[in-house]
């Protein structure tokens, strides 16, 4: 197994596996939301290629560019001061040769502040692994549901629920630690094929729709939060339903605007009555 790259905060995540201390990560992607769970001390924040649907409103998840995953991740690395920050190698950034890996991921590191870089799985992304590695970037492994080629895996579903698929995706997991990730994220995987993964891997296991086994766990902050819209996979809970509120407070902003209710005195500036006399005189010569 390759060795791992020295940084602290890596370690720290590596070394909870082996306390059996959880690992939280969120996936955030704008200053605010991040620095919200930096504050509530979640160990990694993921600036996710989720993005795509999330904050953009693309349809798929492959749409969201380099750019635009830069953006964003620049805005993250600002409001972060102790979470791992990760940024999602989006669609066609890395899977076509090994070069364009390495400057994708060097974007990430040096445009964005970066700490680390995560691939979903292809067939070449243990070589693409040891590449972005050689090039002294951390990387963070994802199997099981890849949703930028979901469409080859028969569309948004559960992965390795039969024998052969599961061994395939345990087989990835194992060629992705040996090329040299830090850590791996399990996607809509069974709870026991996730189990086994974890413990066959030294490495950690981040799981989303995967069960409780995983070193630790992964969810959009506005899936916990209750703002995304329509209907949720089965892996989400939401810890608050903002999406109602949010709407609620806007509609009441405009109510009072049509109703000039706002903004009233306690919400307008004043001037003194003798300035005021001043001007109102000045103005009437």
């Amino acid at each position: 197994m390759a060795k791992l790259l020295s940084s602290p905060q890596i370690e720290k995540i590596v070394a909870k596996k082996k306390s059996g201390e959880k690992i939280t990560m969120i996936a955030a992607y704008d200053y605010p939301f991040a620095l919200l769970a930096d504050r509530a001390d979640a160990d990694i924040i993921l600036v996710g290629d989720s993005l795509a649907n999330v904050v953009l409103g693309l349809e798929k998840t492959k749409d969201v560019t380099m750019d635009e995953m830069i953006h964003h991740a620049k805005a993250v690395r600002r409001a972060v001061k102790d979470a791992l920050v990760v940024g999602d190698m989006p669609f066609e950034s890395y899977q076509n040769d090994g070069k364009t890996a390495v400057l994708s991921a060097q974007r990430f590191i040096k445009e964005a502040g970066c700490d680390a870089v995560k691939m979903e799985w292809s067939d070449r992304c243990p070589l693409l692994t040891r590449e972005i590695r050689a090039a002294g970037i951390p990387v963070m492994g994802h199997v099981g549901l890849t949703p930028q080629t979901a469409e080859q895996l028969g569309g948004l579903k559960v992965q390795g629920k039969d024998a052969d698929s599961a061994r395939r995706i345990i087989q990835n997991a194992l060629e992705l630690e040996a090329f040299g990730c830090f850590s791996m994220v399990l996607e809509c995987v069974p709870a026991p094929l996730a189990k086994m993964i974890t413990k066959k891997l030294s490495i950690p296991t981040i799981g989303i729709g995967a069960g409780v086994y995983c070193d630790g766990q992964v969810l959009v902050l506005h899936d916990i939060l209750g703002l995304s819209t329509g209907k949720n996979p089965k892996f989400v809970k939401q810890y608050a339903h903002l999406y109602d509120q949010v709407l609620s407070a806007i509609t009441n902003f405009r109510e009072d605007v049509q109703t000039s209710r706002f903004p009233d005195a306690e919400h307008s500036y004043s001037m003194s009555p003798e300035e005021l006399q001043k001007l109102t005189t000045h103005n009437e010569d």
